[in-house]
């Protein structure tokens, strides 16, 4: 169907986001989807704090927006706005990176005090990089995401069944614009 790069801004290696992203990328490829993860925390730290556009993991990076039919922004919420790992790797894509993509932002944090950094912080953000469609996204408590032991998400039943709907409304917008775009 569409070719998904599922992205997280977390710095964490053991991050409940990227962990989140995984999880619903699960989701997208049973819908069909091929799914690419990116964790921005795996990209050079110079490079990106030194906005390097030239170097080789940048490039690459830019490569898998370009590539994307749809894109799922995934980021901790810090001080009420997105990661600023996710920030320094947005500032570096060029300024349309986004063009006719179809994007799911999802957040998570420690407080619904955060819930509206999606729509305040992430979504004008997205917009202003020419994403032609932003489906509704959602912010997930910390607290209702679990990481057993042996490394298994669990995600508390009603946030579990927001995400599950959000996903799949992200799922069901990318499949028609990419049947639109085959069709032209």
């Amino acid at each position: 169907m569409a070719t998904i790069l599922s992205v997280s801004g977390s710095p964490s290696a053991t991050s409940r986001t990227a962990r989140l992203l995984r999880h619903l990328d699960e989701r997208l490829v049973a819908q069909g989807h091929d799914v690419i993860p990116l964790d921005v925390r795996t990209l050079p730290a110079e490079a990106l704090l030194g906005a390097d556009f030239t170097h080789a993991a940048i490039v690459r990076a830019t490569a898998l927006f370009e590539q994307a039919d749809g894109v799922v922004i995934g980021t901790p919420v810090y001080k009420a706005a997105y990661s600023g790992l996710l920030k320094s790797l947005l500032d570096l894509l060029p300024q349309y990176a986004l063009a006719g993509k179809t994007v799911l932002p999802l957040a998570t944090g420690g407080s619904v005090a955060h819930v509206l950094a999606i729509d305040y912080a992430l979504r004008p953000v997205l917009a202003s990089m020419g994403a032609a469609h932003i489906t509704p996204g959602w912010f997930t408590l910390d607290k209702d995401i679990t990481v057993g032991e042996d490394g298994t998400l669990t995600v508390a039943p009603g946030p579990a069944e927001a995400l599950a709907q959000v996903t799949d409304q992200f799922s069901t917008a990318l499949g028609s614009r990419t049947a639109l775009l085959g069709a032209a």
